[in-house]
């Protein structure tokens, strides 16, 4: 895969990687996660200010590069490979794509040069408390009047909610399904955080009762702009699948040449170097097949939706694949509180729960090709 990224690119991932290894610490982690907030706002603001990450696909017009998809792939790989426990994916490769989605220029002047500079943290919160809930089910409503929008719903799992300034909100109007923005702070607005698997990455339950809002883009528009969202977050989730998956490799070939049974190191068992290599070929598979979506999204190519779900499954299989063998290629050491691995598990088997599991995406991919 070397030889398909260019010069720029591989700085760019040299650079992250390099603020990764530096803020992200096993000891850096934990501690993050521990703390109220969750994160270290002067880690999100240097990441912002100095390496230009949260701007990475916000136009220059706004304050950021306008890089491709590409970029930004290269980023959430580095962040998942140090299972970084900041708001990026839910701030950039959900929000930003989506408010670019919605063509609305007076949002995006509003909102999107905050995301640039790391002043704006901001999620979606689309899903709702019913198991399977379609797009064409949602039941949060949006009503209009003297003193403008008002929500009033439920929405669950939604990303760094608490950490968030503003949400981007889905409700149904008398035209259809319809964005809107929330402010954090805005009075009948309530944040529940829940308790989950993955404990890097916050989620919460949104009650809204009459919350006052801001329409974005066109009532009945939203449909439209979480599909295009969906497309470039699915590749995100396959390059940060694929990250952490690289890292769970990294670490189990170290173990596997230091770690010692019967005088020789356990690299050297045949069962062990089986395990090592399925590892590097499925780690390796799922990288390219990220990177071609990443690609195939940004030639406008029609056949993206089938190529983000296949590599959706694959990359997933491969994150949970290598977590489970990396628990068993560490042995004892491995199911422990205190090793790393559990982390890497929790995010897999959440990211698997969140964003479709690999049959699901299977069953996506055959119905768009028409199987």
């Amino acid at each position: 895969m070397a030889s398909a990224f260019t010069e720029e690119q591989a700085e760019l991932r040299s650079m992250v990687r390099a603020l990764c290894a530096a803020n992200f610490s096993p000891a850096d982690v934990r501690r993050d996660i521990e703390s109220e907030a969750g994160y270290r706002t002067e880690v999100w603001q240097r990441m912002a200010t100095e390496l230009g990450l949260q701007g990475i696909v916000v136009p220059e017009e706004y304050g950021g590069a306008g890089a491709s998809h590409t970029e930004l792939c290269i980023v959430i790989e580095e962040l998942g490979r140090a299972l970084a426990p900041v708001p990026f994916l839910s701030t950039v490769a959900m929000s930003a794509n989506l408010l670019l989605a919605t063509g609305d220029r007076d949002a995006q002047q509003r909102l999107l040069p905050g995301v640039a500079d790391g002043s704006q943290i901001i999620t979606v919160a689309h899903h709702e408390p019913a198991p399977g809930t379609r797009t064409s089910e949602i039941a949060c409503q949006a009503t209009s009047g003297d003193d403008g929008w008002r929500l009033s719903g439920t929405k669950t799992h939604v990303l760094a909610a608490d950490q968030s300034t503003s949400l981007l909100v889905t409700a149904r109007t008398a035209e259809g399904l319809s964005l809107f923005e929330v402010d954090a702070a805005a009075p009948g607005l309530e944040i529940s955080p829940l308790p989950t698997l993955d404990s890097t990455r916050r989620q919460a339950t949104v009650q809204l009762r009459s919350a006052p809002a801001v329409l974005i883009g066109p009532q009945a528009g939203a449909e439209e702009a979480l599909a295009a969202m969906n497309q470039r977050m699915s590749a995100a989730v396959c390059a940060e699948n694929v990250g952490g998956a690289l890292r769970l490799l990294e670490e189990s070939a170290e173990y596997a040449r230091t770690r010692e049974q019967f005088g020789r190191p356990i690299g050297s068992f045949q069962a062990v170097k089986q395990k090592l290599a399925e590892m590097l070929l499925n780690v390796e598979l799922a990288r390219s097949a990220a990177y071609q979506v990443a690609r195939t999204i940004e030639d406008d190519d029609e056949a993206v939706g089938a190529e983000a779900a296949m590599a959706h499954a694959l990359t997933s299989e491969a994150y949970i694949a290598a977590a489970y063998d990396t628990i068993q290629v560490h042995g004892g050491i491995g199911f422990t509180w205190e090793h790393m691995a559990h982390l890497y598990f929790r995010r897999a088997k959440t990211n698997a729960a969140l964003f479709g599991t690999p049959d699901e995406h299977r069953e996506r991919a055959a119905q768009l090709m028409g199987i």
